[in-house]
């Protein structure tokens, strides 16, 4: 399952894709996120790895950094029991004080039951990725 979220964003891409590729300032921005645990590497670095911890419990993400080209794309792996989860983040400049922000999240669910979950959850994980999203540009324009 495949979701993409473009917004506008009113702060600088340079500003904008550094606050998005530092994996620290998640649980200033993710609602859902407890705590972020780092685990190898420098953070934020390709080939890093973090885990993400959930406020419910319910499902924890082991994160890898698989590329960071700064100020133009960061590409994420996210790695849970039942789920990978594969982000695309670019940012376009709009203008010198705009961002252009196009994330894409691909779900590949891990059994047979979790795909018909995945299929059947469809709208409500597309409006959650809507409400990240929302959420990140919140705390963008708020710090850019």
């Amino acid at each position: 399952m495949k979701s993409v979220i473009d917004l506008v964003i009113h702060a600088p891409r340079e500003r904008v894709a550094a606050l998005f590729a530092d994996p620290a300032l998640g649980v200033k921005w993710m609602e859902d996120l407890k705590t972020y645990e780092p685990i190898s590497g420098e953070p934020g670095a390709p080939g890093s790895q973090y885990r993400l911890v959930q406020k419910s419990g319910d499902l924890d993400f082991l994160a890898t950094v698989l590329a960071r080209d700064l100020p133009d794309e960061v590409r994420l792996r996210l790695d849970a029991e039942s789920v990978e989860v594969s982000i695309t983040a670019r940012f376009v400049a709009a203008s010198a004080t705009t961002t252009r922000l196009i994330w894409e999240e691909v779900f590949r669910f891990k059994s047979p039951l979790q795909r018909v979950f995945g299929f059947l959850a469809r709208p409500v994980i597309k409006r959650v990725h809507r409400r990240q999203m929302e959420a990140f540009k919140r705390f963008a324009e708020r710090e850019g």
